[in-house]
């Protein structure tokens, strides 16, 4: 017997862009779970992150805070303490579970409320961890071994190298040997990490069927390296690609074209992809980025990686209608950010461009709709904590920088006039990014941009120390030209600008802008 009180399973994965599926323009995806639970579901047509990187992004998924607000303003940064997160702003009546990745501080303990904790990750440097944990691993970890793989990171061996920025436990003597994300390669698909999340979050909704729970459930895939059981899901050479796939910008700002010119030059320029580090060892993954159909074989990758996700969900979605809860559960889907997969001649995400900031969003509210109803206009993932709050009950704390669109969802409210903001934060001075690929990039990722998406689809992209970007994303979906300069649209600019700035002085944003 289900509870009559609201249940919240909350999916996110890592790294998947916003047409991935038939909702968003994608029908040639074989996603057929995410396309079912979109035919149940409330589509956010445009959705948008907080920051585009994995650490500040999950901030303001799980705290309703802008980065600059929550702490953590770059990667390896932990969340502090006393910045509560939703499963600490909810009454004890729930019970509460968090599975997969979490990167907003220590990945392997139970922690924030939660009362179940499965880890997937443990393979961050110490800022992510305790050193009292340093011969502890994940449970994903403890799966794998259980199933006979074999460790491949042994950081006692010689070639162990303390400059690697993912390597648990770097300053805190770690001796456990644990695995890389390339070592997931050949790994059947029931020892994939969504694999293995699938069951343990059937497990938790089957435990908890008599009682009020939510779950969170964050998986690794899309996210590089390209690699898994379904590669041969998508035909490379007829996958459909947008205009700005492997075209360079050449309006935008220096640092978007600096890292175009890096990617490119091994295809443009003939330049022997194996001797760069960077791309053999974290962008790429050793995929071959020299021709056009290594680009697009790279990309059939990435796809096929979300047929994991997709299975997943499926697996989620099953159980919850076979322990009688469809009817009282609210369920969530999106992606933390997007990645570029060749477009604007990128990989990866760190920019402002709509394929890393803009995410599928699915809400599954089953009192309110049991068919599609796509809402227009943009919404931000800082109102999802408000939102869910709000659907079950749940006092909304004051301090939240999100507001609630139960309304919207109720269809007494509209996101017609909605405005959204994204941030880059630059470096924490004590916090470098790591190396990517070429001193030029990280020089120019050191500088903050400030952005906003307005209600009638326009793109302003601020930075003190670049080139700014404009782009009219209803004739210019791509973002293919860059009207900063345009003197036509030197009102618009100013009057978008005065945007940015009245939303800095409601966050208490100090980030410069440059003068328009």
């Amino acid at each position: 017997m289900s509870s009559p009180t609201p249940n919240i399973v909350f999916i996110f994965s890592d790294q998947q862009r916003y047409d991935t599926m038939a909702c968003y323009g994608a029908d040639y995806m074989q996603v057929p779970n995410l396309n079912q639970l979109s035919e149940e579901s409330f589509v956010f047509e445009n959705a948008y992150v907080s920051q585009p990187v994995c650490t500040p992004a999950r901030a303001t998924l799980m705290t309703g805070l802008y980065p600059h607000t929550a702490g953590p303003i770059v990667n390896m940064i932990n969340l502090p303490e006393a910045t509560p997160v939703i499963s600490e702003m909810t009454s004890d009546e729930y019970y509460k579970g968090y599975m997969g990745k979490w990167h907003l501080g220590n990945d392997i303990e139970r922690q924030r409320g939660f009362n179940v904790w499965k880890s997937t990750e443990d393979n961050h440097s110490s800022g992510y961890t305790h050193t009292y944990l340093n011969n502890e691993t994940s449970s994903y970890t403890q799966y794998l071994i259980s199933k006979g793989h074999t460790p491949d990171r042994h950081p006692s061996k010689e070639d162990y190298d303390p400059s690697d920025m993912a390597l648990f436990g770097q300053s805190s003597q770690q001796r456990t040997a644990t695995f890389t994300s390339n070592a997931h390669f050949n790994m059947p698909e029931e020892d994939q990490m969504a694999s293995y999340l699938a069951r343990e979050a059937c497990e938790f909704i089957e435990n908890n069927s008599d009682n009020p729970f939510i779950l969170y459930v964050s998986t690794f895939e899309p996210h590089s390296p390209y690699h898994g059981p379904f590669m041969d899901q998508y035909e490379p050479e007829t996958l459909p690609v947008g205009p700005a796939f492997l075209e360079k910008p050449k309006t935008s700002s220096l640092f978007n074209r600096v890292r175009a010119d890096y990617y490119m030059k091994f295809l443009i320029d003939n330049i022997d992809q194996t001797t760069d580090q960077y791309m053999m060892s974290h962008a790429a993954h050793k995929e071959d980025v020299s021709s056009e159909i290594g680009w697009r074989t790279l990309r059939a990758h990435y796809l096929a990686n979300i047929t994991l996700v997709d299975k997943m969900v499926g697996e989620i979605n099953k159980q919850i209608k076979k322990c009688g809860l469809e009817n009282n559960t609210i369920v969530v889907f999106t992606s933390e950010h997007g990645d570029m997969m060749g477009d604007h001649g990128m990989l990866e995400k760190r920019t402002m461009f709509e394929e890393a900031t803009k995410v599928p969003l699915l809400v599954k509210v089953p009192w309110l709709s049991k068919t599609q109803r796509v809402i227009q206009g943009n919404i931000s993932h800082i109102d999802l904590v408000p939102t869910l709050l709000d659907l079950i009950g749940q006092p909304i704390p004051p301090h939240l920088q999100g507001r609630s669109r139960k309304e919207v969802l109720e269809g007494t409210s509209d996101l017609a006039q909605n405005d959204v903001f994204i941030e880059w934060n630059g470096y924490h001075p004590d916090v470098p990014d790591r190396f990517l690929g070429d001193p030029r990039i990280n020089r120019m990722l050191a500088l903050p941009w400030r952005t906003v998406v307005t209600a009638d689809r326009w793109k302003l992209s601020l930075c003190a120390g670049d080139q700014s970007e404009l782009y009219d994303l209803n004739e210019d979906p791509h973002e293919l030209i860059n009207l900063y300069n345009s003197p036509d649209q030197t009102d618009r600019i100013r009057d978008m600008a005065a945007r940015i700035r009245t939303w800095q002085m409601e966050t208490s944003d100090t980030a410069p802008l440059p003068p328009c």
